[in-house]
């Protein structure tokens, strides 16, 4: 079984720590930053989340039997005694899990795992990944050739077979810890098996080129010992295969010190893209803003000056610590590398179950985690935080990283959704939103960021079409307010429309009939419909017509309870 990554991290003192930003400090850093050496592609101005997939249990199908990844004796149903993992995993959403050797939990009903070679668990994970805004996945692969090899190869297909059906990207990330012949056998995988994946339309591309990651390179820990030269010939030779090459390197990368052995810089520099660990080097608001300046910020200047883009690690902080501040940490470390002017983020991980890291669903109170063992779930420091919180962090963070959220150091996302400190406000403010089509940058994001100036547009001379947004969870909803930008420029139209809600995303049923809604900037451009309180967790605005444009428009997608 390969080493957690936790097994060689260890945690770095950040010194003293900055007070928050000034304004003048964001404004500068905003208008400094450099442009990006690559324009926007799956990984360049977009939300990529490490994917594990790495956990199996006896029945389950997968070759590797047992409790991968759940048990240290992975031949041992996994106990108080016998466990990798320090946070619990909520299961409403998933059809199977696997008894364990765990106490009951807190209600009562018995410790049961997940499977990732379930495809359903596999799927759940990539619904998740698409109405929260992760864009793509990097898949970690570590050594396979051993007997880890060919359940890694079927997580491969599943993990494919998700991305093409959920409309997510996704592209193979390389693990060397413990690969002793690394240099010879990861471009024999790759040329025998992983560039296959290539073919998919799912598969990340980045300036035209498949997405491949290689992270271990240079760490000061003797389960990656290899030398600079090798290390550069096989980076060198993924490009030579016409691959973009991100490397995730040590936080020290530059300096050569702490987690990163000197000598290394030659090998950083042929990356196409660097992406630097986090994991364990801070638990606190302070360290994250030392990071920021006495990290981040020269890295984002090494890249820059270098022609390489920068894909800031960003974490959620270590549940089991007590790190996550009801999603402050979280938030600060995006706001953070956001106004850095960074090229891409990487959120470290989906479901990291091992560090304590993961977004993915997460019990909420101690009734859904086994008792008496200490496993904090995620209302460890008194405030309730439904499971999907980190995923709805995550989803801002992509919108702010896009430009379709204003750059804020207050979180935007109340640890439940629609629990603001304002009841009966707005319950789709912030929330992911999608649509069938767009036109040019005006997309769904658009008509939930509280801006009227901006818009959301679809395909011109297409109708029908639709947007929708998430609002996290079943509320009720009886009352919608959609708008138009208040600007004259905007003249009088009428938009055919009907209102629809669900609690899946895909079934609906009509809350407000289709009929002609006038638009007129003389009453700002506000069109306000009433109905019913229904509960619904997906609102969806369905357009046949428009006598002002040909296509969708909306300035705002507004929700109420009434």
């Amino acid at each position: 079984m390969a080493v957690s990554r936790r097994t060689f991290v260890t945690s770095v003192a950040a010194g003293s720590a900055l007070a928050a930003a000034s304004t003048t400090e964001i404004v500068s850093a905003l208008t400094s930053a450099a442009g990006a050496a690559s324009p926007p592609g799956d990984v360049v101005g977009k939300i990529s989340v490490g994917y594990q997939g790495w956990f199996a249990c006896p029945g389950d199908g997968a070759p590797i039997g047992g409790w991968w990844h759940w048990s240290r004796d992975r031949f041992q149903p996994p106990s108080p005694s016998n466990t990798t993992i320090v946070s619990w995993p909520d299961l409403r959403e998933l059809t199977r899990g696997y008894t364990t050797a765990y106490p009951n939990l807190g209600n009562g009903q018995p410790a049961r795992l997940f499977s990732s070679y379930d495809q359903q668990t596999v799927d759940t994970h990539f619904t998740w990944m698409r109405d929260h805004g992760c864009d793509t996945a990097a898949l970690q692969r570590f050594n396979p050739f051993g007997d880890e090899g060919p359940t890694r190869d079927a997580m491969a297909v599943k993990v494919r077979d998700a991305a093409e059906r959920f409309g997510r990207k996704f592209y193979i990330m390389y693990d060397v810890t413990s690969w002793t012949n690394m240099q010879a056998e990861l471009k024999t995988d790759w040329t025998t098996k992983m560039s296959a994946h290539t073919a998919s339309p799912a598969y990340a591309r980045q300036n035209g080129k498949p997405v491949v990651c290689v992270w271990g390179f240079g760490f000061a820990d003797p389960g990656r010992p290899f030398a600079p030269a090798p290390c550069l010939e096989v980076v060198n030779w993924f490009k030579a295969q016409g691959c973009y090459v991100i490397g995730g390197v040590p936080t020290y990368w530059r300096q050569g010190i702490n987690d990163s052995r000197p000598g290394f810089l030659d090998v950083y520099h042929a990356f196409d893209m660097i992406s630097p660990w986090m994991v364990g080097r801070t638990g606190t608001l302070d360290g994250l803003d030392w990071f920021y300046t006495n990290v981040n910020v020269p890295d984002q200047a090494d890249c820059d000056a270098h022609g390489i883009d920068y894909q800031p690690c960003v974490m959620p902080g270590d549940l089991s610590t007590g790190a996550r501040a009801h999603g402050d940490f979280y938030w600060r470390h995006f706001y953070n590398m956001v106004r850095l002017g960074c090229q891409g983020i990487y959120i470290s991980m989906f479901d990291e179950f091992n560090e304590g890291n993961q977004i993915a669903k997460t019990a909420e109170t101690a009734a859904t985690v086994p008792a008496g063992t200490g496993i904090r779930p995620l209302d460890e420091d008194g405030t309730f935080c439904s499971s999907d919180y980190y995923l709805r962090i995550t989803a801002d963070g992509g919108r702010m990283l896009k430009g379709q959220l204003p750059l804020t150091a207050v979180r935007p996302t109340p640890p439940v959704a629609g629990g603001g400190p304002q009841p009966g406000g707005n319950l789709a403010a912030g929330r992911p939103a999608t649509a069938s089509s767009q036109t040019q940058s005006y997309g769904p994001g658009n008509a939930v960021d509280g801006n009227a100036g901006s818009y959301w547009e679809s395909a011109n001379n297409a109708f029908p079409q639709w947007i929708q947004v998430d609002l996290g969870s079943a509320l009720p909803v009886g009352r919608v307010m959609l708008k138009l930008p208040p600007a004259a420029a905007w003249a009088t139209r009428t938009q055919t429309l009907s209102v629809q809600g669900g609690t899946n995303g895909s079934t609906f049923t009509t809350l407000v009939a289709a009929g002609g809604r006038t638009f007129d900037p003389a009453t700002g451009n506000t069109v306000t419909l009433t109905f019913p309180a229904a509960s619904v967790r997906h609102l969806r605005v369905h357009v046949t017509a428009n006598t002002g444009w040909p296509a969708g428009q909306l300035s705002e997608l507004e929700a109420y309870a009434s």
